[in-house]
């Protein structure tokens, strides 16, 4: 009896010691570094501290929405490393990427050039890595690319004399309306007449149109303008266009000025 209870306190012993050995094989396989990638955007990196082993490589994606930034190395051993090298004011597409591989152990810092605050550093270990070991997903952006709707455009009267009229639109994004207008002759676009502009909200934008401003001054006649929204992120919508017609001012207006 009392063999059989030590026997089974024996593979009690054994089952821990093999469980202690799988553990420790686990947290040192979750201890290895990987190749790694970082988000810069809103003014940071997304990992301040990347670690990675020897041979290993660090990606960085410009995310946005800001993307006038660098990745130029400050430190002793990665002086030159610089994704804009020769380029002072750096502006990188959404999605664009920079990679370094690192074969030498130590401390690299990186800043932006434009932006100090812009910066992290790659820790590099003494321990032969896996070049091929690359697990993180893509970062993904920060901005839409999605391009802004203008819909339900009209203007409240299509034919208005030089103090103006409303013109109506709805959006489904915060967006810089402009609106380019041309005289038109005999059917055909005549001749450029200036523009206007407004900062307009999702929904519905009651904003003035057609009366005089630094950038247009009505005259009488027919014309046509086109108008384009763009968003916070330089998605710009479809072109639409329209059509009106500026007033002569009332007759008794100049017989007025005649008699001054």
């Amino acid at each position: 009896m009392g063999l059989r209870r030590a026997a089974a306190a024996g593979l009690r012993v054994a089952a821990l010691l093999g469980a202690a050995a799988t553990l420790g094989t686990l947290g040192t396989a979750t201890a290895w570094a990987a190749d790694a990638k970082v988000a810069i955007g809103h003014y940071h990196w997304s990992q301040n501290v990347v670690h990675i082993d020897l041979g290993q490589h660090v990606t960085w994606y410009w995310v946005g929405p800001d993307t006038m930034h660098s990745v130029t190395g400050i430190s002793a051993n990665d002086q030159g490393e610089d994704s804009d090298a020769g380029n002072s004011l750096p502006d990188h597409k959404l999605g664009s990427t920079f990679r370094l591989t690192f074969n030498q152990p130590g401390v690299y810092q990186f800043q932006c050039k434009l932006h100090p605050v812009v910066r992290g550093e790659v820790i590099v270990s003494d321990t032969p890595g896996n070049p091929l070991d690359d697990p993180d997903p893509v970062p993904k952006l920060n901005v839409t690319l999605l391009h802004p709707t203008l819909s339900n455009l009209f203007l409240a009267a299509p034919r208005f004399r030089a103090s103006g009229t409303t013109l109506n639109v709805a959006l489904d994004d915060p967006s810089f309306v402009d609106a380019e207008i041309w005289r038109v002759s005999h059917g055909h676009r005549a001749g450029y007449a200036g523009w206007q502009g407004w900062h307009a909200h999702i929904g519905f934008n009651y904003l003035p149109f057609g009366a005089r401003s630094r950038h247009f001054r009505p005259a009488p006649g027919r014309y046509v303008v086109f108008l384009q929204a763009t968003d916070l992120f330089n998605n710009v919508s479809r072109t639409q266009r329209m059509t009106f017609t500026i007033l002569a001012p009332p007759r008794h207006h100049h017989r007025h000025a005649r008699n001054k």
